[in-house]
């Protein structure tokens, strides 16, 4: 089974949502996400619940616990094997807020926008 690769999201302006949420996690909470990240990339769209879970229009979780403390991993699928993390969350309500799943699905309309760009910039040359 061929392996998928993870991307950080990062804005126009560099910045990488993810890595900042993960700078922000103790210790053991980031070994856990980079677990689950790895179960992520090695079963791709195959890795359902406990560990992912589908939101909203192609905008998935995945879903990590430690002791009593749950966060939470948005990400969607590219062509190609890829798939992007978005950006993650310290869950504190039953459901996900939908601000976040928002949030998630700008920064995927950002993100193939600008692949499209480089896909047409790539044409040209």
């Amino acid at each position: 089974m061929q392996n998928n690769e993870i991307i950080f999201y990062r804005t126009v302006q560099k910045e990488c949502p993810m890595l900042d949420f993960l700078n922000g996690l103790d210790m053991k909470m980031r070994a856990k996400v980079a677990r689950t990240v790895d179960l992520l990339r090695d079963n791709g769209g195959d890795l359902r619940e406990p560990y992912s879970k589908p939101l909203s229009d192609g905008i998935f979780e995945l879903r990590i616990k430690v002791g009593t403390n749950i966060t939470r991993v948005l990400y969607f699928f590219v062509i190609g094997n890829k798939i992007v993390l978005t950006h993650g969350f310290v869950k504190k309500t039953q459901k996900t807020p939908p601000a976040e799943i928002d949030r998630a699905k700008r920064y995927r309309a950002d993100y193939l926008s600008r692949q499209h760009e480089n896909d047409e910039a790539g044409k040209e040359n």
